[in-house]
């Protein structure tokens, strides 16, 4: 493993054990603050996530969200993420690495997405899992257009400085259970 993967693994293996933690000591007012961020882009298409394992969760932002939401579809290894429109009581399926996907429906192209994640920093960059769907994911949308990417976590997964290579995509901002920071 080289340098930068292994520094990678090294942080997503901290990033887990204090995600844990922090997912004991409960989220908060997080869903609520992040409903308000959504109530200023009403109308726009909406990419959320479906909570696993301490994953922050985003569901009832996502249900109160005025306009289309989907929730992401791993296509295949080295590709970008789908979006499937998702609402409260859906039919779901499991799709790759456990994570339920609605069983049916319109494929949507998201405005702004609420994006998982192990780790953050001040830069406003994030630690994946490693696959790179996001990056991918947001590289392509970027190209097409603007879009919003909003991290959301726990307070305690920020970290001094993410470890980053030249694929990975900045977050325009974060929402935790402390508040809402925009990255310029």
């Amino acid at each position: 493993m080289s340098g930068e993967q292994g520094d990678k693994a090294a942080a997503r293996k901290t990033a887990f054990a204090v995600r844990k933690a922090a997912f004991a000591a409960g989220q908060g007012q997080a869903a609520e603050l992040l409903a308000d961020v959504l109530a200023g882009n009403r109308g726009a298409v909406l990419s959320g996530y479906m909570p696993m394992r301490t994953e922050i969760d985003p569901l009832p932002a996502m249900a109160a969200h005025q306009g289309a939401v989907g929730v992401p579809v791993i296509m295949g290894p080295a590709q970008a993420l789908r979006f499937r429109e998702w609402s409260p009581g859906c039919a779901m399926v499991a799709g790759a690495f456990g994570a339920l996907i609605p069983a049916d429906g319109v494929w949507l192209e998201p405005e702004v997405l609420i994006v998982p994640l192990l780790a953050f920093d001040a830069r406003g960059y994030r630690l994946g899992y490693g696959g790179g769907f996001y990056d991918r994911t947001l590289e392509g949308l970027r190209a097409r257009g603007p879009v919003l990417a909003i991290g959301f976590a726990f307070a305690a997964q920020e970290v001094a400085e993410v470890p980053i290579d030249a694929t990975d995509q900045r977050l325009d901002m974060i929402v935790t259970e402390q508040g809402v920071r925009r990255f310029a």
